[in-house]
């Protein structure tokens, strides 16, 4: 998997700026909120890795939108593919990341 504690941005251009917004109304600076919030649940996307790796994240935006992300790293950039609400089973996922961060600290 790869390492997001050494990213230094995001990736964007005609490609992937606006996609998300006009298929599941997530804006690009929603899906970079994701990745500064916690807690924030990654793993690999092994289903859609035939070119490159493919990682997801489960977190939230600054508003409290649940999000699925489904990313790769590019360097030090991370390139947002997809942004979609969560479905029902990937929020009790992240419930349960989120129940597991209280538990370790309490002042979260």
């Amino acid at each position: 998997m790869g390492n997001l504690e050494r990213t230094k941005g995001f990736q964007w251009d005609e490609g992937n700026v606006d996609k998300n917004w006009i298929r599941h109304r997530v804006s690009w600076t929603e899906c970079e909120q994701v990745f500064f919030n916690q807690p924030l649940v990654v793993g690999e996307d092994w289903e859609h890795s035939d070119d490159e790796d493919r990682l997801y994240a489960l977190g939230h935006t600054d508003a409290g939108h649940d999000l699925f992300v489904v990313f790769t790293l590019r360097g030090e950039l991370i390139r947002v593919i997809s942004a979609r609400e969560m479905t029902p089973r990937e929020r009790r996922r992240y419930e349960d990341a989120r129940a597991e961060e209280l538990e370790a600290d309490p002042e979260v």
